[in-house]
């Protein structure tokens, strides 16, 4: 039988060793490594590798993009698929600092949360997202929005980026993402304040809002933080925390380590998902998504 390989691509200087961990642990037989891999370079890549082996054997190689950036990964994934020639077509599989599994794990605990606690859904929530220009930012909003949820997106130095990225979401996906300031602390609290969900996704170690400013959004329903370094993205909020009461009345928190959970889950299995296929698959955060809701079903 063909052996299972995985070529795993990014545009940084290194190939992320946490992804190399879990495609070895989800079962491929090789693992190839690509470092500073330009956009341009993809279509060589992919045919190089699609040519390779009988159409039979196709759905047996993986391509995996990684790298720190959402758009760039997703222009990756698209130009791969545009560098097939059928019936000569392989697997593909963007995940940009896990950030794509990181935000579908963080959205299917979310979504859990609210069914479990209170018997509603993502529609029409107002979610505020902290961490906006980031890549785990990028999907969670473009599924807050997708599942019927208003989305406020929160650009730490104003709303110059997160506008670009908002109208990137429009065009990619359909969706609806309205910028918003982070820049300070009182640009916060006016973002957060009439949010039934927060999500902080900023960088790690950086508090974005204090227990003051969590505790005076009145109507908040859950707060979560996908954050593990001390101290908390949304302070109060723990990093097993899974449902645990925070702020001032009936919001609940769900911390790092809860999510992180769900999101190995949710990479491990898309990764497996490759192994077993019988037709070649395109996946991204949307497919993470409904992997990570499956799991915590």
């Amino acid at each position: 039988m063909s052996k299972n390989i995985l070529h795993m691509l990014t545009p940084l200087k290194h190939m992320s060793p946490f992804d190399v961990n879990m495609a070895a642990d989800a079962g491929y037989d090789v693992i190839a490594t690509y470092r500073d891999v330009a956009p341009e370079e993809v279509r060589g890549l992919v045919q190089d590798a699609i040519f390779s082996r009988s159409p039979a054997d196709a759905v047996r190689t993986g391509i995996f993009f990684a790298g720190k950036n959402a758009i760039q990964a997703l222009d990756m994934l698209q130009a791969a698929k545009e560098s097939f020639v059928p019936p000569f077509e392989v697997n593909l599989f963007a995940d940009p600092a896990g950030s794509f599994t990181t935000a579908a794990g963080m959205m299917a605990c979310v979504e859990k949360l609210l069914k479990d606690r209170f018997q509603t859904t993502l529609k029409g929530k107002k979610v505020a997202i902290f961490g906006g220009t980031g890549v785990v930012a990028f999907s969670a909003a473009v599924i807050a929005a997708s599942e019927g949820a208003e989305v406020f997106l929160a650009g730490y130095d104003g709303t110059r980026r997160v506008t670009g990225i908002a109208a990137d979401m429009k065009t990619r996906f359909g969706v609806d993402v309205h910028p918003a300031d982070g820049s300070d602390h009182e640009a916060r609290s006016a973002v957060a304040d009439s949010a039934d969900i927060i999500l902080s996704a900023g960088p790690a170690g950086q508090e974005i809002l204090t227990e003051e400013q969590v505790a005076s959004v009145k109507g908040l329903l859950i707060a979560a933080d996908v954050n593990a370094v001390p101290p908390a993205g949304l302070a109060g909020v723990g990093v097993h925390d899974n449902g645990e009461p925070v702020g001032s009345g009936k919001g609940l928190a769900l911390g790092a380590l809860a999510i992180g959970n769900v999101k190995y889950q949710a990479q491990h299995l898309l990764l497996k998902r490759m192994i077993s296929t019988d037709k070649p698959l395109s996946l991204d955060f949307r497919d993470a998504f409904e992997e990570a809701r499956k799991f915590i079903a």
